[in-house]
């Protein structure tokens, strides 16, 4: 008889948690007749925020990392959501929102705004709000790193592997 499978790990469950969330997203774009990816928001936030800028600056708003935003705005570009143009110095980009990712905005607006409310019932429903655990794991892991956390979660495995042999 075949053991049970293990219970889905943090990452496993995180994983599909942001795999729902953004299924359902980009299912309510489509409905509302938007060619649009729920990764393209911060972007475009970001841009709306401060206007043509780096992708240092929108990396920066975000708080996503470089190659993040690199990699969605060279989605977003092949999409023709922003265009890039050279910056101060060789290797700066500018990002810039086209005309057709502008006329976009007042219905993504009214997408962010349903998203929102969609979110705020969810969290509703759970033992604690689901945006402030994320908020406190976040700072706990800016405070002490994961990867400092399973080097010393492996440290004890061993020594008490060591202890037991």
């Amino acid at each position: 008889m075949k053991a049970p499978p293990p219970p889905p790990t943090l990452g496993t469950l995180l994983r599909h948690l942001v795999e729902t969330l953004d299924d359902a997203v980009e299912q309510a774009y489509a409905r509302a007749g938007l060619d649009y990816r729920p990764r393209y928001t911060p972007v475009v936030r970001a841009l709306m925020a401060l206007g043509p800028t780096s992708i240092r600056a929108i990396s920066q708003s975000a708080e996503m990392t470089h190659s993040a935003v690199s990699q969605t705005v060279s989605q977003m570009a092949t999409r023709g959501l922003v265009r890039l143009q050279p910056g101060e110095d060789a290797r700066e980009r500018i990002v810039v929102l086209t005309p057709e990712a502008e006329t976009m905005v007042p219905a993504l607006e009214r997408q962010w705004a349903a998203t929102n409310a969609a979110a705020a019932a969810l969290e509703g429903e759970l033992s604690a709000p689901l945006s402030q655990v994320l908020r406190e794991a976040i700072a706990a892991l800016e405070r002490r790193p994961f990867s400092d956390r399973i080097t010393e979660a492996a440290a004890k495995l061993e020594r008490s592997t060591r202890k037991v042999r």
